[in-house]
């Protein structure tokens, strides 16, 4: 092949590869955006209010909106004995675990509102998750109410009556299934009581549980802070933040 310029040996021009191509063209234009966005920079409290989009499912204290008093009070011994008082925090009930699940179950999580729940229902492995026909409202309270009838039959007494080593043996036949409920499976149950209640402990306190940020305290987890930019590059090093939630810190409300 010749041009203007003379003969061209066209084996030994580069070529860009369509690959090539496309990321020349990716990277010019997130070096475009990034250059335009540099003036957008914030660097101390966002320009909007969390969740305005779509805030989260909360309600207020002081009420229970799906247990009944002794359906707490037996969700409240079960916690006491998952997440037991000592030097690094309080129980489970008083991190407040109760009053978040009980507004979970009263919620759209109660019902399994975000899932499919139309069957058929077929026992599966265990890789395939649950698999059960039951929704949390239902597993609760077909399974608070076989547990105390179970404990009344076998001491006498409902769950929330028993002695802590008691306790603890009625928990561990219900984590490996060695009991019977009636008309719930104890292992489902017992599964699903335990991982709410991990959950409530460790959650936001805007939903009810981990009361005054206690587990984040406990674990010196910063929280839900808008900016970490100025940390990210500090490895190995203790930052003494205090933990913020989604609600801000209670000694920053303005009080009326």
């Amino acid at each position: 092949m010749e041009n203007d310029l003379g003969p061209m040996d066209i084996t030994s021009t580069p070529r860009l590869t369509r690959r090539q191509i496309l990321s020349t063209t990716a990277m010019a234009l997130i070096f475009g955006v990034a250059s335009k966005a540099n003036a957008l920079v914030i660097n101390d409290q966002p320009p909007w209010k969390p969740f305005d989009a779509s805030p989260p499912e909360t309600l207020p204290a002081g009420q229970w909106y799906f247990f009944t008093e002794q359906e707490a009070a037996t969700v409240g011994a079960i916690a006491d004995r998952l997440i037991p008082a000592d030097d690094l925090s309080v129980s489970g009930k008083d991190a407040g675990c109760v009053e978040f699940i009980d507004r979970q179950l009263a919620g759209f999580f109660g019902n399994f509102d975000r899932l499919y729940m139309a069957g058929p229902f077929v026992d599966g492995t265990p890789e395939q998750g649950d698999q059960s026909p039951f929704v949390p409202r239902q597993r609760y309270r077909i399974g608070l109410a076989a547990l105390d009838a179970h404990c009344r039959s076998a001491f006498n007494s409902s769950f929330a009556e028993l002695k802590g080593e008691q306790r603890d043996k009625v928990l561990k036949a219900l984590e490996s299934g060695s009991i019977t409920l009636d008309g719930i499976d104890a292992k489902l149950f017992f599964s699903t009581v335990h991982l709410n209640t991990m959950e409530g402990f460790f959650a936001d306190p805007i939903y009810g549980g981990n009361k005054d940020m206690v587990s984040w305290k406990m674990l010196g987890f910063p929280g839900a802070r808008y900016d970490y930019r100025n940390y990210v590059d500090l490895h190995d090093e203790k930052l003494d933040l205090p933990p913020l939630s989604i609600a801000g810190r209670p000694e920053w409300k303005v009080k009326g």
